[in-house]
């Protein structure tokens, strides 16, 4: 609950204050397309405060209740950066992203957790991972993760 009620009063503020991402695309002019982020999470509340939040911010949002559903997503190669809880059913966060860069698809990730794990967070990190974030996370940490992952993946606002 205390999640959900930050990032409310959150999208509220950024929406105000934050212009919206531009993608840039070679070969062309910037065009108006926002960088896809997609969250999976198999808690419906926070993917739910947490798609509120990035779409806010002005960035097209898709969510996924789990990494199998990702996977099968139409959405899967416009992905710009994924936010994923790292304990769901089935395939983790972590074994969703050792199975994407096994595939040879890199994209920035944003771990959050409710169980904070060390071993979790370095396997995360080395293999890339943006941020490991724990629940309730502050929106303005995530959003400092999210800007993070797309300027390294070269789809930063403005960019």
């Amino acid at each position: 609950m205390i999640l959900r009620s930050r990032l409310a009063t959150h999208c509220a503020q950024a929406s105000a204050h934050r212009p919206k991402p531009v993608l840039a695309v070679p070969g062309r002019t910037s065009l108006s397309h926002p960088p896809m982020i997609s969250i999976i999470d198999d808690d419906m509340s926070v993917r739910t405060a947490t798609h509120n939040l990035v779409r806010s911010l002005g960035y097209a949002v898709e969510t996924y209740a789990s990494a199998e559903e990702f996977l099968h997503s139409p959405h899967l190669n416009e992905t710009s950066c994924v936010i994923a809880d790292v304990r769901m059913p089935a395939m983790s966060g972590l074994d969703l992203q050792s199975h994407l860069i096994a595939s040879g698809r890199r994209f920035p990730f944003i771990f959050v957790t409710a169980f904070s794990v060390e071993s979790d967070r370095a396997r995360a990190l080395r293999a890339g991972a943006i941020c490991f974030l724990s629940k309730p996370f502050d929106g303005d940490v995530l959003i400092k993760c999210l800007d993070t992952a797309l300027a390294q993946n070269g789809s930063a606002p403005g960019e």
